[in-house]
């Protein structure tokens, strides 16, 4: 099983490929995806890039297992963005149900994730773009600063 498309980092997923690859709705992993794990402090880069696909038209939404939902959601709040918390990835139901909801097909979908072992799988059973980013470390934060 291969990911669709692979990138270094969220911010390489730029509004030109959303809009070449037809993307409409964009589910994103959160830990190790969009920051590191459990990291209180968003990339820097974060607010631009979400505003920048949010002018491409896209929504984005995260979809992550983490089932602390004040972490969760208070993580995605300050960005207008919804949330799904203890999703159970590789199962596809949250996946799908968001998508639904949004009304996006599914070749417009992708779901955003650094693990094979669930987003790929999971975007892969609700019949969605599979797009792996390499996991978030400190590093690249201590980088960012």
């Amino acid at each position: 099983m291969k990911a669709d498309r692979k990138f270094e980092r969220f911010e390489d997923v730029t509004p030109a490929i959303l809009q070449k690859d037809k993307i409409k709705l964009l589910l994103c992993d959160l830990d190790n995806t969009l920051t590191e794990r459990l990291s209180k402090i968003p990339p820097a880069k974060l607010e631009d890039w979400i505003k920048a696909c949010q002018g491409a038209g896209v929504e984005i939404v995260v979809i992550s297992n983490n089932v602390f939902k004040k972490r969760v959601q208070g993580f995605c709040e300050p960005y207008g963005i919804r949330c799904v918390w203890g999703a159970k990835k590789p199962l596809s139901v949250y996946l799908t149900q968001v998508r639904e909801e949004a009304g996006v097909a599914p070749e417009n979908t992708a779901m955003l994730g650094n693990k094979w072992s669930t987003d790929m799988l999971a975007a892969k059973f609700a019949g969605i773009k599979a797009w792996k980013v390499e996991a978030r470390t400190s590093l690249d934060l201590d980088k960012e600063s």
